[in-house]
C-alpha cells in the first residue's frame, strides 16, 4: 500500500470508538495518516482547507447520519471519495448513498483486506480522476473572453501552422510562455521536441555553450562534449525567453543559426545543420534597446516576422473573474484543495489593484487567499489582508492629514507594512528588499507599532 499512496489521510466517522480503533490499528499499519471524528458535526468541524485523501463514513449515528454528512460534504464542495460502512440492515441506504456519490459501501463485520482495496481503488480513481481534471485545464490557460484575449488567441492560431519565427512582446506575467507552448502545440511541428531557454538566467559566459553546445576541452571545465539547446529541438521549437537580455556576442550566433540554419558548436571545428523554429519572447522594448545599441537591428528584423503582443491584466479586467475561478479550480484539484469563492466586493477591489505583476501575480495572490482566508467565502477584507494594502479607512485618512512629516510617516509604515507582509514578515528579507539595514527596519517597526500578531 505505501508504494501506491504514500502517506494518504483517512477520515474514519464513526460513533463506536472500538470500531474507529480497529480501523486505525489496520490503516496505521499500512501506511496510512489516521483522523478520527465520533459523529457528522466533529467531521464537519475538523475538515478545514486541506481534505483527507478518503472519508470511512458510518450510516448510523446519533444527532447527524451518514447520508446527511455525505450530502453537507457535497454541499461545501468537498469531492474527496466516500467509502460507506453499514450494517446487514442498511444495505438499500447504502446504495442510495452510493447514487448519492458515495464510491462504496463496506458491510461490517469488516474484512480487513476489503477495507484496504476498497480505499486503494477510491483514492487512486480520485487522484486520477484530479490529474485528469488538471490536463483538460492546462491548453486553455490562454483563457478570457475579452477582446485583447480574443485577438491574442486569433493570432497564435494564425501564426502556429506556419513556419514563420514568432517575437512575442510583453509585460512580465502576461503569458508569453503559454503563447509559446500554444504556437508550438498547434503547429506541424507539436509531436516534435518542444525547447525553453530562459537567457536572462544563463551567466553570460555559459549561453553559448547552452545554446550551441562545445566541445571536450573547449574551455575550463567542459570535461565532455555537450550538445546544445538548438540541436535539442532539431526538428521542432525552441522558444528564446526574455532575449532581449542576450549579449551582443550571443545575438550574432543566433542571427546565423536564423540566416544559414547552422549551428557552431563552441571549438568545434565544424557547424551542425538543424531545423528549427524559433519563438523569441522578451519584456523589454527592442527598438529602444536597437536605439541604445544594446539590441542588434538586423537580428530584431529576423525575429519580428510575426510579433504578437501579450496584454496586460489592466487592459482585460473584464477576465479577471473568469482567471480567478480558472485558478481556483486549478489548485484545488491540483492539492485536493477546498475551492472558495470570491464575493463581488473582493472581484471588485481585485480589479482596482495596480497588478504589476500581470496574471502571474493574480495566480500568486489567488492561491495565498485560498490557503489564508479564514472562512468559506473569500471577502473584501480578506484581499486587503492578503495585500498588505491600505483599507479604505486608512487610505482616506492619508489625505486628511495636516503635515507633510504626518503623511510620510503614514505613508511610510503602510510601505513597511506591505512589504512585510510580502515576505512572510521575513524581516531579514524585507530589510533587503527595501534596501535597510535589518538594525534600522527594527528601529521603524517600533517606531511604528507594527508587530505580526496584529495583522495575521
Amino acid at each position: 500500500m505505501a508504494n501506491d499512496a504514500p502517506r494518504a489521510t483517512v477520515l474514519v466517522v464513526d460513533d463506536e470508538a472500538s470500531i474507529r480503533e480497529s480501523l486505525r490499528m489496520i490503516l496505521e499499519y499500512e501506511g496510512y495518516r489516521v483522523e478520527e471524528a465520533d459523529g457528522g458535526k466533529t467531521a464537519l468541524a475538523r475538515l478545514g482547507d486541506r481534505l483527507p485523501d478518503a472519508v470511512l463514513l458510518d450510516i448510523k449515528m446519533p444527532e447527524m447520519d451518514g447520508l446527511d454528512l455525505l450530502s453537507a460534504f457535497r454541499e461545501r464542495g468537498y469531492d474527496m471519495p466516500v467509502v460507506i460502512i453499514t450494517g446487514h440492515g442498511d444495505v438499500s441506504t447504502a446504495v442510495e448513498a452510493t447514487r448519492r456519490g458515495a464510491y462504496d459501501f463496506l458491510e461490517k463485520p469488516l474484512q480487513r483486506e476489503r477495507v484496504l482495496v476498497s480505499l486503494r481503488n477510491a483514492i487512486d480513481a480520485h487522484r486520477l480522476q484530479s490529474e485528469n481534471r488538471t490536463l483538460r485545464l492546462e491548453p486553455d490557460e490562454l483563457i478570457g473572453s475579452s477582446v485583447a484575449m480574443r485577438r491574442l488567441r486569433e493570432t497564435v492560431e494564425k501564426a502556429a501552422p506556419t513556419p514563420a519565427t514568432v517575437l512575442i512582446l510583453g509585460e512580465s506575467g502576461t503569458g508569453k510562455e503559454l503563447v509559446a507552448r500554444a504556437i508550438h502545440r498547434e503547429s506541424a511541428r507539436k509531436d516534435r521536441p518542444y525547447v525553453q531557454v530562459n537567457c536572462a538566467a544563463i551567466p553570460d559566459e555559459l549561453i553559448e555553450s547552452e545554446l550551441f553546445g562545445h566541445e571536450k576541452g573547449s574551455f575550463t571545465g567542459a570535461v565532455r562534449r555537450a550538445t546544445g539547446k538548438f540541436v535539442a529541438a532539431d526538428g521542432g521549437t525552441i522558444f528564446l525567453d526574455e532575449i532581449g537580455d542576450m549579449s551582443g556576442r550571443t545575438q550574432a550566433k543566433v542571427l546565423r543559426v536564423l540566416q544559414s540554419g547552422e549551428v557552431e558548436p563552441v571549438g568545434a571545428e565544424k557547424t551542425v545543420r538543424v531545423d528549427v523554429r524559433v519563438v523569441a519572447a522578451t519584456h523589454r522594448d527592442l527598438e529602444e534597446e536597437i536605439a541604445a545599441g544594446r539590441f542588434r537591428e538586423d537580428l530584431f528584423y529576423r525575429l519580428n516576422v510575426i510579433p504578437i503582443r501579450t496584454p496586460p491584466l489592466r487592459e482585460h479586467l473584464d477576465d479577471l473573474a473568469i482567471l480567478v475561478e480558472y485558478f481556483v479550480r486549478r489548485y484545488a484539484a491540483q492539492n485536493n484543495y477546498r475551492p472558495k469563492e470570491f464575493d463581488e466586493d473582493a472581484l471588485e477591489h481585485l480589479r482596482s489593484l495596480p497588478w504589476k505583476g500581470n496574471v502571474r501575480e493574480l495566480k500568486n495572490l489567488v492561491e495565498r487567499l485560498l490557503i489564508l482566508s479564514p472562512g468559506d467565502e473569500i471577502t473584501r477584507e480578506d484581499v486587503f489582508r492578503a495585500t498588505g494594502g491600505a483599507r479604505p479607512e486608512l487610505s482616506s485618512s492619508l489625505t486628511s492629514l495636516k503635515t507633510l512629516r504626518e503623511f510620510r510617516e503614514a505613508a511610510e509604515r503602510l510601505f513597511l507594512l506591505q512589504k512585510l507582509e510580502e515576505n512572510d514578515w521575513n524581516v531579514t528579507q524585507t530589510a533587503a528588499d527595501v534596501e535597510t539595514p535589518r538594525s534600522n527596519l527594527y528601529k521603524k517597526m517600533d517606531q511604528y507599532g507594527i508587530r505580526r500578531e496584529d495583522h495575521t
